[in-house]
């Protein structure tokens, strides 16, 4: 016990000396087309995520998803990831990202997602993204891809 308020109260004293960074938690809506070779289809979903700051320009950042085929016989496709970025401009972010996305469809496979996108602040807690996904799926299923656009809103 006598270690971890040691340690909780080591964390407080950093937090409490470290200089006020950007870090920011956000959560979005988002829309948007799901393609392969020979199909495509309209997509809705939201996401939520926390970045973190390393310095002026670049940052690190997590991310969970729900998103959603809009046809029949398919379902949520729960999503799990990642994103890292660099800040071009004040207000902007340019990323890679990546990400794993459950199931769409009781007889779908789960896939890998790899991409980048764009965030741009509209305001000081409202943004708007635009993301490129190439989904990975494997078992002799075709490779998708996924084009998003968001609008968000920053904590």
């Amino acid at each position: 016990m006598r270690i971890a308020l040691v340690s909780l109260a080591a964390v407080a004293a950093a937090a409490v000396a470290t200089p006020a960074m950007a870090n920011e938690a956000r959560i979005e809506a988002r829309t948007g087309l799901i393609w392969n070779g020979s199909d495509s289809e309209a997509v809705a979903g939201v996401a939520a995520g926390y970045d973190y700051d390393f310095g002026d320009k670049f940052f690190v950042g997590i991310e969970g998803s729900a998103d959603k085929i809009l046809t029949d016989d398919t379902r949520v496709s729960w999503g799990a990831g990642g994103r890292a970025g660099v800040k071009v401009f004040p207000g902007s972010k340019l990323y890679a990202a990546a990400n794993w996305q459950s199931k769409p469809c009781r007889y779908c496979n789960s896939a890998v997602g790899v991409g980048g996108g764009w965030q741009q602040d509209l305001g000081q807690k409202i943004y708007a993204k635009v993301e490129y996904k190439h989904q990975l799926i494997g078992d002799n299923t075709p490779d998708a891809d996924l084009g998003l656009v968001g609008v968000g809103v920053k904590f």
